[in-house]
């Protein structure tokens, strides 16, 4: 009867063990989903770009890997989609300004590297969908 009794007390203890990391497992993974922040700069911070944007981390998950596109095919996009992006910041009466809020600082002299230029593409490419928007 010991033994039982025992022995039932080490399988509720490991069930009670085993439920625990489970349901911290499930609160990280939720953590993760959530938090739609991405954050690239280099080392010494001359740039950056800062995106906060629900639902942006996990599409793209779902686009072209690193790779896919090349740097110069990006930056070009990106030029022409950064220079209408701006042109809508500044006019709040034609366009909506909870869309367009802040104008996105970017030249096309300076080298931003692959990170950077992938990063600001695939999220002008989310914008686009999520909100039906046309920057080109």
């Amino acid at each position: 009867m010991k033994n039982i009794i025992t022995t039932l007390g080490l399988i509720a203890i490991l069930i009670s063990c085993s439920t625990l990391k489970e349901s911290n497992h499930v609160k990280n993974n939720k953590n993760v989903i959530t938090n739609d922040t991405i954050r690239i700069a280099n080392d010494s911070l001359d740039y950056e770009i800062i995106i906060i944007e629900p639902g942006f981390y996990g599409w793209l998950g779902t686009q072209p890997q690193r790779g896919y596109y090349t740097q110069s095919s990006m930056e070009i996009t990106n030029q022409f989609k950064v220079r209408e992006y701006n042109l809508r910041v500044l006019n709040p009466t034609r366009f909506d300004p909870n869309l367009y809020v802040w104008r996105i600082d970017y030249e096309s002299k300076i080298d931003y590297g692959y990170e950077v230029n992938w990063l600001l593409y695939n999220y002008f490419l989310f914008f686009e969908k999520k909100y039906n928007q046309k920057l080109m």
